[in-house]
């Protein structure tokens, strides 16, 4: 018989690491203070560039409200970080979760300027483009996500310029986001993959 009273609070922390996207997941029962001082007891928030209730179900036999988290490059936080990819190993539940988070995530990509927390503070476009290629899991053109964020007010361009790589070529302009807090850019847009 399952216990009424337990409730989890669960955080699904999302970033892109070397072009992959990676989930950490940490738990904690709901205790004094509420919902976000038991999401504070299973991982540091502080470390959170944006963070936002996903959902409440019944997982593992109890109530469970879910957060979604987002932590830029150059934050670490300690856990048992996972390729999105590697899913079959989590338990049910916790897969579930993570998938409904990068659902979230993917949506989210496409009508506010929630990329400002997977980002670097400042960015080529190439970089840009290979944190929402790992978050969408799909191609996305540069020159077309330049021409989207820029046109919305979402990005703007920095002083100075990124050196070239290896395989040369002209120094690559910087950017960063307008904002670092989340805004609705455009309600009715989707970013689909290619046909």
């Amino acid at each position: 018989m399952t216990d009424s009273t337990s409730h989890a609070v669960v955080g699904v922390v999302l970033r892109v690491r070397d072009g992959r996207l990676e989930a950490l997941t940490a738990a904690a029962e709901l205790g004094e203070g509420g919902l976000e001082a038991a999401l504070a007891r299973a991982l540091d928030v502080r470390a959170l560039a944006h963070v936002e209730q996903l959902e409440t179900r019944m997982a593992a036999g109890r109530l469970t409200t879910a957060y979604l988290g987002l932590v830029p490059p150059g934050v670490e936080l300690d856990g048992d970080w996972r390729p999105v990819g590697d899913l079959l190993e989590l338990p049910f539940d916790t897969a579930s979760l993570v998938t409904a988070a990068c659902a979230r995530l993917r949506a989210k990509l496409s009508y506010t300027n929630v990329g400002f927390a997977l980002a670097p503070a400042t960015f080529t476009l190439s970089e840009l483009r290979q944190i929402y290629v790992a978050a969408l899991g799909h191609d996305v053109s540069t020159t077309n996500l330049q021409r989207v964020l820029i046109r919305r007010g979402v990005l703007e361009r920095v002083e100075g310029r990124r050196a070239p790589g290896r395989a040369g070529g002209r120094p690559a302009a910087l950017y960063r986001f307008a904002s670092r807090r989340l805004e609705v850019t455009d309600e009715f847009a989707a970013l689909r993959p290619p046909r």
